[in-house]
């Protein structure tokens, strides 16, 4: 064999070698970027299913309350169709008047898996009194079995200025 022969057969082989390699790494590419397009289209119509769909409201929720003074609540809200429903607290200190009685409430849908309750509540006070107000909860669905937000108290009686804090509540 002369070395012109020699040459030109380790081109073809060298030529042949990366062809081959070329081929796999489009290949791989091909298949990356498709995977890739797949992924994010998954991604894009679940977010647009969950943006679209409206979460239940209507049920029986647990809701813990925790005031920016450190003061902690427990009530229950009972929501129905057509934007009613009922608080009724679960704090120990009510045993000391008597069963607890709800009151009425009423919620409302917002935007983006949004509710806001309202009502009247009265609140005990140590062993002596009560705190009748005004209690707005405005929340968010985080699960379509969890809202959590901020939470308002206007006092009804004097003239206190209102109560902050957040709130979580968990379907029963």
């Amino acid at each position: 064999m002369t070395n012109d022969k020699l040459i030109n057969e380790a081109d073809a082989v060298s030529w042949s070698f990366w062809f081959r390699v070329s081929f796999v790494l489009r290949h791989l590419s091909f298949v990356i970027c498709c995977g890739l397009l797949l992924m994010i289209v998954t991604q894009m119509s679940r977010h647009a299913v969950a943006q679209g769909q409206t979460m239940n409201v209507t049920g029986r929720w647990n809701v813990e309350i925790n005031f920016a003074d450190g003061n902690k609540r427990s009530l229950r809200i009972d929501a129905q169709e057509n934007g009613k429903g009922t608080f009724l607290l679960l704090d120990p200190m009510m045993s000391r008047w008597g069963p607890a009685k709800p009151s009425e409430a009423k919620w409302t849908p917002g935007d983006q898996n949004s509710v806001t309750f309202s009502g009247t509540v009265e609140f005990p006070i140590g062993n002596v009194g009560r705190d009748p107000g005004t209690l707005m909860l405005k929340g968010k669905f985080e699960t379509p079995g969890t809202i959590s937000g901020e939470v308002e108290f206007a006092p009804l009686v004097g003239e206190r200025p209102s109560k902050h804090g957040t709130f979580k509540a968990v379907r029963e």
